[in-house]
């Protein structure tokens, strides 16, 4: 007996091809960002008020109740994830995409570290090995001839992944204080919080053209806010695990565009490192549940 069409596409196919169709939307953020002739601050003001708009429409269209906290441990949340927004459209404009993507992926062994500090969970010896291979990895985008400007990127990358983390953290850790998994307040708060803190350093740049706002509306309403909400929904029926490595589509993604678009390439070091990077981030979550759920 052959099998229906509704058995061949399960729950769980269905989430694995949404979190790939977001994943696919993430990584187009870094070609967009290179294309643009703005300022990084004027790119974050305009992509996450956009986003932060399109969440909230999205979520009444749905009829879904965002619940808005402000307790220490939100905040938190809150301005972690701003710190990820920011950070990687700078480091973005500033050194390769594939330097800022890959070294913000470096987030997951950033909690290796952070969790058994923070929320007394088991520090075990594959962790360590995972950790150790990873820092080897980053040490590569350092290596060969770098101006100044790609190495305070690639510190910017650094630190968008060390935001990366502690978001992922301060999430784990309300969800075991307020018994919820609910990102989405923190997402369109972090979203508007990027747009006051950039609207003072701009406010004297705030003209577009039309084809630079019709590509922040995609930036700020698709590549980050109906993207959200896409991998929000895959979420249901897959492992954290699982969602992990299928998000990895975007740091294989985000260069092939960026190099199809505006030509950049690179480094062989930095390539070397990535390969490094994202098999080890991998291996551990193979072998162990780590849970990110953000977008960059």
């Amino acid at each position: 007996m052959s099998e229906s069409p509704a058995s061949r596409f399960s729950p769980y196919k269905k989430s694995i091809l949404l979190i790939s169709l977001a994943a696919l939307f993430w990584s187009t953020g870094g070609m967009f960002i290179k294309l643009l002739p703005l300022d990084p601050w004027v790119i974050s003001f305009y992509r996450s008020l956009i986003a932060g708009i399109t969440i909230i429409i999205v979520s009444a269209f749905k009829k879904k109740k965002v619940n808005y906290s402000f307790d220490p441990i939100s905040l938190y949340c809150i301005v972690t994830y701003s710190g990820i927004l920011i950070l990687f459209v700078i480091a973005t404009k500033i050194t390769t995409a594939a330097n800022a993507i890959f070294l913000q992926f470096s987030a997951p062994i950033y909690l290796v570290i952070l969790e058994p500090v923070f929320l007394k969970t088991k520090f075990d010896k594959k962790s360590l090995i995972a950790v150790v291979v990873c820092l080897g990895g980053m040490a590569l985008f350092f290596f060969g001839k770098l101006e100044p400007g790609n190495m305070l990127g690639n510190v910017l990358a650094i630190c968008s992944g060390i935001c990366f983390a502690l978001f992922s953290l301060f999430l784990k850790w309300k969800k075991q204080v307020h018994k919820t998994e609910d990102t989405i307040s923190n997402v369109i708060l972090g979203n508007l919080l990027v747009a006051v803190i950039c609207l003072p350093v701009i406010f004297s740049h705030l003209m577009l053209s039309g084809s630079q706002l019709l590509i922040l509306l995609y930036l700020g309403a698709v590549q980050i806010g109906i993207s959200y909400m896409i991998y929000n929904e895959g979420l249901k029926h897959v492992s954290a695990t699982q969602s992990m490595i299928t998000g990895m589509l975007e740091a294989v993604f985000n260069p092939i565009w960026v190099f199809l678009s505006v030509g950049e390439k690179p480094s062989v070091f930095a390539m070397a490192g990535a390969a490094i990077i994202l098999s080890a981030i991998l291996w551990r979550s193979t072998t162990t549940n780590t849970k990110l759920r953000i977008i960059d």
